[in-house]
C-alpha cells in the first residue's frame, strides 16, 4: 500500500508522462503535479474540525459559531452552533440553539434544535424547542417539550398559538382553566 502511495506523491516521475497532457493548461510540468497535491487541501475545507472548549474554561458571554463546537467547560450565556455536544462534565447556563444537540451535561435554560437527543448523563432544566428529540433513559429532564418544524427561528417562540398573544403555553392554559370554571358555574 505504501509504495503505491509513494508512487502517486512524487508525481514527477510519472508527470514525464503526463507533462504533454498538462502543459497545454498549466505551461509546465511542475504546477501540475503541484496542483493534483493541492486538490486534497479542498477536503478539509468542506468539513472542519470541531471546536474543543476544555473542562478547565470557564465562559462569561456568548458564543457563535457556524461549525461543530464541543464544550467540555461551563458557559455563561448563550450558544449557537451547527452542531452542539455538551459533554458530561460540562453545564451551561443559557439558550442552545444548533441543528444537531448532544446533551451529555447540565443545562440550565432553554434548547432549540431540529435533532436534539439526552444522553443517560443528561440533566436539563428548561423547554426544548426541537423538529425530532431522543431522551435516554436515566436522563433528567424539567421544562416543557415542543415540536415544531423550524425551531431555530428565533422571531416567535411559540407559533403553534398565533391567534394568541401570550408568549408562553402556561400562561394561556391558566387563562383557559378559570373561564372554563365560571362557564360551567354558570
Amino acid at each position: 500500500m505504501f509504495s503505491k502511495s509513494k508512487i502517486n506523491e512524487p508525481g514527477p516521475k510519472s508527470g514525464d508522462n503526463a507533462a504533454p497532457a498538462s502543459t497545454p493548461a498549466t505551461g509546465s510540468p511542475a504546477p501540475s503535479s503541484a496542483s493534483s497535491s493541492y486538490t486534497p487541501s479542498a477536503a478539509p475545507k468542506t468539513k472542519p474540525p470541531a471546536s474543543v472548549l476544555s473542562a478547565d474554561l470557564h465562559i462569561k458571554g456568548n458564543l457563535k459559531t457556524s461549525g461543530d463546537i464541543q464544550i467540555e467547560g461551563q458557559i455563561e450565556g448563550d450558544i449557537r452552533a451547527h452542531l452542539l455536544t455538551i459533554g458530561e462534565g460540562a453545564t451551561i447556563k443559557g439558550e442552545l440553539v444548533a441543528d444537531d444537540v448532544v446533551i451529555n451535561g447540565r443545562i440550565v435554560g432553554r434548547v432549540r434544535g431540529l435533532k436534539v437527543r439526552l444522553t443517560s448523563s443528561a440533566r436539563v432544566e428548561g423547554d426544548i424547542i426541537h423538529k425530532t428529540i431522543a431522551i435516554e433513559s436515566g436522563a433528567h429532564f424539567e421544562g416543557s417539550v415542543q415540536r415544531q418544524d423550524d425551531p431555530l427561528s428565533t422571531g416567535a417562540p411559540r407559533p403553534t398559538m398565533p391567534s394568541s398573544s401570550t408568549t408562553s403555553a402556561p400562561s394561556s392554559a391558566s387563562t383557559s382553566a378559570p373561564s372554563a370554571k365560571p362557564t360551567t358555574g354558570s
